[in-house]
């Protein structure tokens, strides 16, 4: 981007065509043991949802010795999608215990807009996801999970999307994809033909992706879009965190005590501010910095951000646990998708603990994803929304944020 900081390592990785063919939201994965980086987005007939069609990636390898990314060219993910349905929302999540990538999204039917489900309360969305045991560069078939794991509670929901960005895996092997739905309140309300509520939730699986289920809402207040985090304090304890897209005018938290098959009631997260309705914001914890680590950040030009699980967190004593730090990447502004920011949080408990945030983009921004390396991922675009996705690298130390 133009007005980027000189020190960003940044590489437009999607742009629009010349057709109208456009790139939007964004995911992005790391794999450790692979040092590859899976990119992945949405590509559109044009910017609107309903004009959705595949999913495309392209991978990073990071040469650690000469502190680099070396793309391999982009393409589709041919086998991540159902006939007649356009493939949305790419939610990679990675499982270090077998090495296998899940690509989760979701299919929905023909141009069917999120809109007019939301309106009928007739759903049109499936849940799928695709595998890779080669870290991305192939791909098995899809399968369909929406019978097996939503059933006839689907009934209840107007339409369900997921993150859209990264899912996480805890240490205990759970795998985590955030999700959310707008649930059916009332089918006929007042005239209207129906009254519904958007809530987050998430998707697990105990036994590395061989079965799945859902757990519960956030209960109380108006939830989207949302990631997740698993925070270690100093005393060793452990939540779950999610951060969740609003229509409330600022970001929302809530607390998982059980791994995120239940939450506490949602915080209002008021130094974190939504524009109108609300834009997509990432989420990406690490180990706090003893040494400094790097972190990467992939974003939209009016777009969304994606974010990777971290790594394993290092103790330094039996007594002591390295604590988590969680950075967050969003438009600044509370009028319109610009200006994109950083955050940083040393106790995301705490819903006042943000920082001022660190302006990397100054333009139309929108959805975007993190991920750590031990590595920053955005797109802004130029001129107008929607332009290109592109891929930044920075380091905390490099970052404005000062945490207190």
């Amino acid at each position: 981007p133009e007005k980027a900081p000189p020190h960003w390592k940044s590489l437009m990785l999607f742009e629009r065509e010349k057709a109208g063919t456009t790139y939007r939201i964004p995911a992005l994965l790391y794999i450790p043991k692979r040092a590859t980086l899976l990119a992945f987005a949405e590509e559109r007939l044009t910017p609107d949802d309903s004009h959705a069609n595949v999913l495309v990636l392209r991978r990073g390898s990071v040469l650690m010795f000469f502190f680099s990314l070396q793309w391999g060219d982009m393409r589709v993910v041919e086998t991540a999608s159902l006939e007649k349905h356009r493939s949305m929302n790419p939610c990679p999540v990675y499982d270090e215990l077998t090495g296998t990538v899940f690509l989760f999204f979701i299919a929905v039917l023909g141009n069917t807009p999120e809109s007019f489900q939301i309106m009928t309360g007739k759903n049109a969305a499936r849940l799928c996801y695709v595998t890779s045991s080669d870290g991305g560069l192939t791909w098995g078939a899809v399968t369909d999970l929406t019978e097996q794991v939503i059933g006839s509670v689907i009934e209840d929901w107007a339409t369900f999307a997921l993150g859209p960005g990264h899912g996480i895996q805890l240490r205990s092997g759970r795998l985590l994809v955030p999700a959310y739905t707008y649930h059916i309140d009332c089918k006929e309300c007042f005239g209207k033909i129906c009254k519904t509520t958007p809530h987050s939730f998430t998707f697990y699986s105990d036994d590395h992706g061989q079965s799945w289920q859902f757990g519960d809402f956030i209960p109380n207040l108006k939830t989207g879009e949302c990631q997740l985090v698993s925070v270690y304090e100093e005393d060793g304890s452990n939540i779950l965190y999610c951060n969740a897209r609003s229509p409330l005018g600022c970001r929302v938290q809530a607390l998982s005590m059980d791994d995120g098959a239940a939450f506490l009631p949602g915080q209002l997260v008021r130094k974190l501010v939504e524009s109108n309705r609300g834009c997509h914001g990432s989420i990406v914890g690490f180990p706090a910095p003893l040494k400094v680590s790097e972190e990467s950040l992939i974003s939209e030009g009016d777009g969304d951000l994606g974010q990777n699980a971290p790594g394993p967190v290092s103790q330094t004593s039996t007594s002591f646990q390295t604590p988590t730090w969680v950075l967050y990447s969003h438009p600044t502004s509370h009028r319109s998708r610009i200006n994109m920011g950083v955050y940083l949080s040393t106790f995301p408990r705490n819903a006042d603990s943000w920082t001022e945030p660190w302006v990397i983009y100054e333009g139309p921004s929108a959805y975007s994803d993190l991920a750590v390396i031990e590595l920053p991922f955005s797109d802004p675009g130029a001129r107008y929304a929607y332009e290109e996705i592109s891929f930044c690298l920075f380091t905390l130390s490099e970052s404005c944020l000062n945490p207190p």
